[in-house]
């Protein structure tokens, strides 16, 4: 389910089907324009219900969106959907954390810091998993591109945005172990950003693999 935006979605973007090595389908909510599904605006929930149930019916048995910040659906919509349900790359906070020494923490690139909020951890069962967040939304290319919808986005601008305020996040907090990006359309930066800071990524990408490899298993010989 994709949100209805209107920037370039480049291979890596959890909207391009190329993305994907295997088959997808998508539905557009209509009704998600503008930033009402960072804010978890409640009035979305039914038409991401309805899309996620149409998809279902379709076949789909795994179904993501294309922003994080609807992990505060994440409940509502697995509890009325017989699939599969994934709204956030968070919901991978906890199992990261855990695969980290204690004394660790994890950095989340967000695209909007200032929503960015407790109520949103705790949708994706990420209650108590300490981390640090930075937020994007001061990044000019990436903030008139991506949240202002501007119509075109610079990439090798928007990639060098999104590593400097991951390299920055892990300069200031040397305990960061790994990072997960909040986004569903950082993906295509994340080898950017893993290059930058030297830490395992985990995105919105890497959490519809996994839940693949579980529908899909194949025969060892």
């Amino acid at each position: 389910m994709v949100t209805n935006k209107r920037f370039p979605r480049v291979p890596g973007d959890v909207g391009n089907a190329t993305t994907f090595d295997f088959p997808v389908a998508f539905r557009v909510v209509k009704e998600s324009t503008g930033d009402r599904h960072r804010r978890g605006d409640p009035e979305l929930l039914v038409p991401y219900i309805n899309a996620a149930k149409s998809l279902a019916a379709e076949g789909c048995q795994a179904i993501t969106t294309s922003c994080g910040f609807l992990g505060h659906f994440q409940n509502d919509i697995a509890r009325e959907v017989d699939a599969l349900i994934l709204t956030s790359s968070l919901l991978q906070l906890p199992l990261v954390y855990r695969m980290l020494r204690p004394d660790q923490k994890v950095g989340v690139v967000t695209a909007d810091g200032p929503k960015f909020n407790e109520k949103l951890l705790e949708s994706v069962g990420a209650r108590g998993v300490p981390i640090v967040f930075a937020g994007l939304e001061d990044c000019y290319e990436f903030s008139t591109g991506v949240l202002g919808e501007k119509g075109t986005l610079d990439f090798d601008q928007t990639e060098r945005e999104v590593a400097e305020v991951a390299r920055k996040l892990v300069e200031a907090n040397p305990d960061v172990g790994a990072i997960v990006l909040e986004c569903a359309n950082l993906p295509p930066y994340s080898k950017a950003v893993q290059d930058a800071t030297g830490l395992p990524v985990f995105d919105i990408i890497t959490l519809t693999r996994w839940a693949y490899s579980g529908l899909v298993q194949k025969s060892y010989n």
